[in-house]
């Protein structure tokens, strides 16, 4: 009986899993209507004493993203004034929904890969992931990643899709 050769692990193929990049911080949501007036109405003193009374500590060593649910008219100096109170315990402070804030920590998180170890190298990058990966953030590791590879495939190593040869 003949032995069972896995011929992908043989392979030049390097495989490069965004999901793996990404993955593995806390993220809070601040909403700013829960600290208005009828959550509609900045009162700048309220506004103050809420910030004050706020447990901040909560997101120590996580991603803290501000947003207001409402229609509410909310100054700049207000968004300023969560990034101060936060900035001491925060990873980072940004602004947007929930699914704004993930793409700009899935990029930092891309930004922050040694590219350059794939240089000459036949690439793939993974495509299935248990977390919600768009275009924009394959987008995103494709301009970065491009410059170095000889080769660059999209999909898993038994069907993939070439995308860049040198």
């Amino acid at each position: 009986m003949a032995e069972i050769v896995n011929k992908v692990k043989q392979s030049k193929l390097e495989t490069v899993d965004l999901e793996k990049i990404v993955s593995g911080f806390d993220l809070y949501e601040f909403d700013l209507k829960d600290f208005l007036f009828q959550g509609l109405i900045l009162k700048e003193k309220d506004f103050r004493e809420k910030m004050d009374a706020h447990d901040w500590k909560k997101y120590d060593g996580a991603y803290l993203t501000v947003f207001c649910s409402t229609d509410a008219i909310i100054p700049t100096w207000a968004f300023m004034l969560v990034t101060q109170y936060a900035a001491t315990f925060a990873v980072d402070i940004l602004y947007g929904t929930r699914r704004e804030a993930e793409i700009q920590i899935f990029k930092d998180k891309i930004e922050a890969v040694n590219w350059s170890e794939f240089d000459g190298k036949f690439v793939l990058l993974k495509g299935c992931s248990k977390i919600k990966l768009t275009p924009e953030i394959y987008m995103h590791a494709t301009k970065l990643i491009l410059p170095h590879v000889k080769k660059l495939m999209y999909g898993e190593a038994c069907s993939n899709v070439p995308v860049y040869r040198k």
